[in-house]
């Protein structure tokens, strides 16, 4: 096992030890969790939580009220997420998708090998990698790695990437030293959101970390 692999690993049992499970995605719905996805691009969650209660407000949290429901009125919902007409058009293109090549099916988009699935992911407008490893992860308990910024700062901090790292580079990173699981994946993605807010936010506030007396650079 190379360093980098023993430091992922450690990593992961020191933030489980001090945080334990975070039970997540937060969502209430397989369809809750991929209209969460795409709509937590840039913005907070906090935004993301009002536009999905807007959503179940107007009992517009179905694939099939999804489709039905016209832009504008899909965009005005989305308000709190910011950028919302980007958004509605983001979360549209889905569903269409969804509709046009699953006949509404969520299980039948997410299933099959994991390459071709997350390629079709991919494909549609507006998913990047990041939001299609939450969507197979979260709503298809598919084992791939989820990688944000929180995840890009821990390790950049650390010392097991650089700022140039890319994000494939990194997934593959962690697919390298874990075993090949949902639950795992999960979890881990979860606590490095965890120590990310508490502790290694934009300014790094180490003391108390459950990190901090792991080789570091606080600074980067």
């Amino acid at each position: 096992m190379s360093c980098k692999s023993k430091t992922i690993r450690e990593i992961y049992d020191r933030l489980l030890r001090a945080y334990g499970p975070q039970h997540w995605w937060p969502g209430r719905s397989s369809t809750e969790i991929v209209v969460g996805a795409i709509l937590t691009q840039n913005t907070a969650w906090r935004n993301v939580e009002r536009a999905i209660a807007n959503l179940r407000r107007a009992k517009a949290l179905t694939w099939r009220a999804l489709r039905d429901l016209p832009e504008n009125k899909l965009a005005e919902l989305l308000r709190p997420s910011g950028t919302f007409t980007v958004k509605a058009r983001r979360l549209q293109a889905f569903v269409r998708s969804l509709w046009e090549n699953h006949n509404g099916s969520l299980r039948s988009l997410l299933k099959g090998a994991m390459s071709p699935t997350r390629e079709r992911l991919l494909s549609i407008h507006g998913i990047g990698p990041e939001t299609a490893d939450a969507i197979l992860l979260y709503a298809g308990n598919r084992p791939t790695f989820v990688v944000d910024a929180y995840t890009r700062r821990v390790l950049r901090r650390h010392r097991l990437c650089d700022g140039k790292a890319d994000y494939e580079s990194i997934r593959e990173l962690f697919h390298a030293s874990l075993p090949p699981n949902a639950a795992l994946f999960n979890e881990y993605h979860a606590l490095l959101v965890v120590v990310g807010k508490k502790h290694c936010n934009s300014q790094a506030r180490c003391e108390g970390c459950p990190l901090a007396d792991m080789p570091h650079d606080s600074h980067l």
